[in-house]
């Protein structure tokens, strides 16, 4: 028996398992489908796409995608301590302003951007030092590139040389703007949750961290969440939870283990013959960044030939050069069109060849840039594909699936080819590798179809107004939250960890104030129901 079980040792998981157990009153269980975040590959910041297909990724994958030649794209997750913080390209991205606040408009209270800069600043341990927007003194540790491979300088200076401004701060003011990408990394090595948050508060008695262990789905009594179902070595357990259960599995596995426990459309349990708890569009409003890059070949040294025994010591005895690449050094946000109130078009720069959904090899010395769709109207659905918890649900992310979507990928594209125009980049481009066949807007869209991938940001299916209220609390359900990036009403402008950071550390303190306030009205106990021991069960073994 816990006090609170959380699912999901992902982004906002380790952060909740953490703050949550700085009580010591408090019973904390944290269960995590994957192994313990051992492997070198995780925390050598350069090796992160290696792990994509291996034992440390969920290997998802969409359905036949409309707008993209009927395709199926691929969509990794991490499956690990840190979830897909251990296995991302480590940008430290917010988000914008106007993102936020638009949740609060629409109905979400307590979230607008003056709401949630303060966890943002709670989290944060910036090595540039604190300031009205920076924290210095939180876990996560942000720092500058240790790699800054001059091709990425190349490609900042050539975007500058069209006309777009140098931005030394996207996480300040103002967003719009090229330059270097902070990284969550601490001394040049991976800095996820789980090295953050989870692994130094790792000893406490209070914490009961259960790997291998995946979620089958919430036990639910009557309308009361009371604890979880795993399947941990072949065997079927109960974990139960006199408080709450928090769901932090991501925009996936958040969705699929609700639709599972009946939580979802009423027609769609029916369907798999699940009991229906409550009925809610739990998988809907699914968004997603699409992102396509041009590639080219160089004369000049890229990531091709990082791995070697001289970088390795330069990594180990430094914590420098191009084994600390988080891939995308650089990049930006361009507003393409009048009428938007921020950016609709986020580019990333990387100083080696980035094609087939990042599983391609690095055949030549290349290099690659490209915009992705930064504020799309489009939504995906995610549904079950059988009522067996092993079974991935289903898919489809329904990418450029509005005219306004298609707009921002073709003017991105023009930016792009511009941009590579530009003497900066003329001098360090030898030929084009995996570029349009012609520049009309047929073409360039035709070019995005076949080359384009996830940029493994999947939010919105459990979004607060829809799935869940303000304080994230599950509607018509006791006892269950969601917390993690399933949760956004809509997806933020750039990239997803730090946001999703961001919904652990204040899901945290919305748990703690409603454990207060129902101290406060709580009956006195008698003294006989004092003197009535509570039977707990075995622990499951961590």
């Amino acid at each position: 028996m816990y006090d609170y079980i959380v699912v999901g040792a992902g982004s906002a998981g380790c952060v909740l398992a953490a703050r949550l157990s700085e009580d010591p009153d408090v019973k904390v269980a944290l269960i995590e489908a994957g192994a313990a975040d051992t492997a070198d590959e995780i925390h050598i910041p350069a090796a992160f796409s290696t792990l994509f297909k291996s034992q440390w990724d969920w290997d998802l994958d969409t359905e036949p995608e409309p707008e993209l030649h009927r395709r199926r794209a691929y969509l990794p997750r991490g499956k690990m301590l840190g979830g897909s913080s251990s296995m991302n390209a480590m940008i430290y991205i917010r988000g914008n302003r106007a993102d936020y606040d638009q949740w609060a408009a629409d109905g979400a209270t307590g979230w607008s951007y003056d709401d949630v800069l303060p966890y943002f600043r709670k989290a944060e341990s910036n090595e540039r030092g604190a300031d009205d927007f920076h924290g210095a003194d939180g876990p996560l540790t942000v720092s500058e590139s240790r790699s800054m491979n001059p091709l990425c300088d190349a490609w900042v200076d050539g975007a500058v040389e069209a006309g777009f401004d140098h931005n030394e701060d996207f996480n300040s003011g103002e967003q719009l703007g090229v330059g270097r990408f902070q990284v969550t990394q601490r001394d040049g090595m991976r800095c996820s949750t789980a090295v953050a948050y989870l692994h130094p508060v790792a000893e406490r008695k209070n914490l009961t961290v259960i790997t291998d262990a995946h979620a089958r789905k919430v036990l639910i009594e009557g309308s009361r969440a009371v604890g979880v179902e795993i399947e941990r070595y072949g065997e079927i357990e109960q974990i139960r939870a006199n408080r709450e259960v928090v769901l932090s599995a991501g925009a996936y596995g958040s969705a699929h283990l609700l639709l599972l426990s009946g939580v979802g459309p009423a027609a769609q349990l029916d369907a798999f013959g699940i009991e229906k708890v409550a009925d809610l569009p739990v998988g809907e409003r699914m968004q997603d960044h699409y992102m396509v890059m041009l590639n080219y070949t160089t004369d000049l040294e890229t990531l091709k030939t990082a791995v070697s025994p001289a970088n390795a010591e330069l990594l180990q005895t430094a914590g420098r050069g191009p084994l600390t690449s988080n891939i995308g050094e650089a990049g930006g946000f361009f507003q393409t069109r009048e009428g938007l109130n921020g950016p609709d078009v986020q580019f990333h720069s990387t100083p080696c060849l980035f094609a087939e959904e990042g599983l391609g090899a690095q055949t030549v010395q290349g290099l690659a840039a490209g915009p992705c769709v930064l504020k799309p109207t489009s939504t995906g659905t995610l549904t079950l594909r059988s009522p067996d918890p092993k079974v991935a649900p289903r898919i489809l992310h329904n990418y450029l699936g509005s005219d306004e979507d298609k707009q921002s990928i073709l003017a991105g594209l023009r930016i792009a080819l511009d941009i590579a125009s530009q003497p900066a980049m003329q001098a360090v481009i030898k030929d084009d590798f995996i570029v349009p066949e012609g520049f009309s807007d047929e073409e360039l869209l035709d070019f995005a179809r076949q080359v384009g991938q996830t940029l493994y940001h999947p939010t919105s299916t459990c979004s607060i107004g829809h799935v869940v209220d303000p304080e994230l609390k599950v509607i018509g359900v006791d006892g269950l939250r969601v917390a993690d990036a399933s949760v956004m009403p809509t997806v933020v402008r750039g990239n997803t960890n730090a946001p999703t950071i961001m919904i652990g550390e204040k899901a945290a303190d919305l748990i703690a104030e409603s454990r207060t306030t129902a101290t406060r009205t709580a009956k006195p106990t008698t003294a006989t129901e004092a003197a009535t021991p509570i039977t707990q069960k075995d622990e499951v073994p961590a």
